[in-house]
């Protein structure tokens, strides 16, 4: 009876797995049953990564962009701090991810090894599930679809693969990846890989490396998950941290080395070829957002947010520089990119902007977020 269960078992996760692959190409944007929200009512989560404890903490987003704080929902989990970390325990970008397509929120517990979905319900969160990360110190999360794809930061760093299925996260072991960094470099906090990313079309999986590697990492998608070895793109000296894409489907990065950002197109083989850098002059420049061709960067070294633009050639042009709170970390920018959030580290809070015309923005207001001096993770809907 025993084996016959085992059996069983196994056929079941076998038709989830091959549900879920034969799904997975299934369009990122909201479903048609789920409305997007007004920008009176669009939430704002924010993750505290507090190592007794990690915790979501839910906002709603008034018309002027202010926010006001719904709730307070555990992962259950706990957050993590690597050494060397001052403002920001994680040292990466995309800690806390929304998947639109499923309504879900991804939140990793660094100190568990463990990362916390979430369903979405307007301003509200329901926990509904608890996975390994399948590595040690998840920092990053990305979806595509039916994709979910983990970072782990700490033993060489590494990737693991996960299928939606029914609204649930189905590890698939095969779709883990080492990184092959040096997991005795130190400080921990410069020598992690920073983030993970699908491009605009879901074809590639990109990491970047900070000082561990000085490196990109492009992954192929296919419909068995990600290649078996990534193509290298080095990048001396730069420290890439943090990335999104802009309107053409370049590549943004900060680049923590030169407190610079970049921008590079991803070529058919998947390499990088980097179009263009443009200083910041700031310090600790490792956070970004983008909407449409214009890009924020977070300084935390200097509390500050650079304002760039990008032209259709890929080139940059620097626009403002923005004062905000102490420790400029994780920034996010709402759905309808009227509005930007910045999370400040060191205060433990978020500062509001509204985003104009001009790409400068308007400070609205600021928060503090309970238990997050040093948190990171943000995702403005």
């Amino acid at each position: 009876m025993k084996k016959m269960n085992r059996i069983a078992r196994s056929a079941t996760t076998a038709v989830a797995i091959a549900t879920g692959v034969a799904m997975f190409t299934a369009p990122a944007s909201a479903s048609p049953h789920h409305p997007r929200h007004e920008a009176s009512d669009a939430p704002v989560f924010v993750q505290s990564d507090a190592e007794d404890g990690n915790t979501v903490v839910a906002y709603d987003r008034a018309d002027d962009g202010t926010l006001k704080q719904q709730g307070v929902y555990a992962t259950g989990g706990l957050g993590g701090k690597l050494d060397g970390a001052v403002v920001d325990k994680l040292a990466s970008q995309g800690s806390l991810t929304y998947d639109p397509a499923h309504r879900l929120l991804y939140a990793v517990n660094a100190g568990s090894d463990t990362v916390t979905v979430f369903a979405v319900r307007g301003d509200r969160l329901v926990r509904r599930q608890i996975v390994t990360s399948g590595g040690e110190f998840p920092v990053s999360v990305t979806v595509r679809g039916n994709l979910v794809y983990v970072l782990n930061a700490l033993d060489g760093g590494s990737v693991q693969g996960y299928l939606n299925v029914a609204g649930h996260l189905v590890k698939v072991p095969s779709w883990h990846r080492g990184l092959g960094l040096d997991p005795a470099a130190t400080p921990q906090f410069t020598h992690t890989p920073g983030q993970i990313g699908f491009t605009p079309d879901g074809s590639r999986l990109i990491v970047t490396t900070k000082a561990g590697g000085n490196s990109f990492e492009v992954f192929r998608v296919g419909r068995l998950g990600i290649a078996t070895k990534p193509v290298i793109t080095s990048a001396p000296g730069s420290v890439p941290f943090g990335f999104s894409f802009d309107r053409t489907g370049r590549l943004v990065v900060t680049e923590a080395g030169p407190n610079a950002v970049a921008t590079y197109r991803v070529d058919a083989d998947n390499h990088l070829t980097k179009v263009d850098e443009k200083a910041t002059g700031q310090a600790a420049t490792c956070w970004v957002a983008t909407v449409g061709n214009d890009v924020y960067a977070a300084n935390a070294g200097s509390g500050t947010l650079s304002g760039l633009r990008t032209r259709q050639d890929g080139t940059l042009t620097s626009l403002t520089t923005t004062p905000t709170g102490a420790g400029t970390v994780d920034v996010s920018v709402s759905g309808d990119g009227r509005f930007l959030y910045a999370q400040t580290g060191a205060a433990g809070g978020v500062d509001a902007f509204r985003v104009n015309a001009d790409g400068s923005l308007t400070r609205t207001g600021s928060v503090v977020v309970p238990g997050a001096v040093g948190g990171e993770g943000i995702a403005a809907l």
